[in-house]
């Protein structure tokens, strides 16, 4: 179970591939509890201070493993599914980074919009593919994708279960940046490797609780709460130590989270 997602830690940077390459990393519940148990781990990890996470071979991940679809449609599913939510990347306190470097489908790319930055290969295909198999908008993407990329693109992309590219999410506003293949695992880790070195890890778990949080409030509220938010951090050695380097012209030194 171990090797179906593969883990490294370099300077901060906790880089996850899914590996089920032969399958284009489809997801099955073994590979999902993996998965879930090492972003719990890196939660709990001072090492670990921002996530990239990519999948091996020619796929980032192709959906659910139809083998999985085939044992649902025939009732012979007995596997007992993991508690944690499909979502449960939103609720660990450190950045994650999704590294789009293939087909990203169906369940795929739920796993990859729920991550908290999206970087794409160029030639990477994605496709929610649900109303191309009979199935609807699933895990909250009828949630998130207005959310991105505005309701209209959202109802093209859901109800025609198109193929489009990485370039193209790039376009429509889905993901953060849209790279050739060949650097795009380099990029995701750097672009990580600079939020491990230079933002302060109370601050990153504070403003990504906001800003998932915050989609489901007024702004009103959101307001009144990131002023509490605000004096609790005035109290933390995170700030003491922001403003320290920042006059010293020096990196800062912020503790783990």
């Amino acid at each position: 179970m171990d090797e179906l997602v593969l883990s490294s830690v370099d300077q901060g940077v906790l880089t996850l591939t899914f590996n089920r390459p032969d399958r284009l990393n489809a997801w099955t519940v073994a590979m999902g509890r993996r998965y879930f148990d090492l972003l719990e781990e890196a939660a709990k990890d001072p090492a670990v201070r921002a996530v990239v996470v990519t999948g091996a071979g020619k796929g980032f991940c192709a959906g659910a493993d139809f083998r999985t679809l085939g044992r649902i449609q025939d009732g012979s599913y007995d596997e007992k599914p993991d508690p944690r939510p499909n979502t449960f990347p939103v609720t660990i306190g450190k950045p994650v980074v999704a590294a789009v470097n293939g087909a990203c489908a169906g369940l795929g790319m739920v796993h990859a919009l729920v991550c908290d930055l999206v970087f794409t290969a160029d030639d990477a295909k994605w496709t929610t593919a649900f109303a191309r198999r009979g199935l609807i908008a699933e895990y909250g993407l009828a949630w998130v994708l207005p959310r991105l990329m505005g309701q209209q693109r959202a109802m093209d992309v859901l109800l025609s279960g198109r193929v489009f590219t990485g370039r193209e999410a790039y376009e429509m506003g889905l993901v953060n940046r849209s790279v050739p293949a060949d650097r795009l695992l380099a990029e995701a880790q750097e672009y990580a490797g600079e939020l491990a070195a230079h933002c302060s890890p109370a601050s990153m778990a504070v403003i990504k609780r906001q800003v998932w949080h915050d989609w489901e409030v007024t702004l009103a509220e959101s307001a009144e709460a990131a002023t509490a938010e605000m004096v609790a951090s005035f109290g933390r050695p995170d700030f003491a130590e922001g403003v320290a380097s920042f006059l010293e012209r020096r990196p800062p030194n912020f503790p783990s989270l």
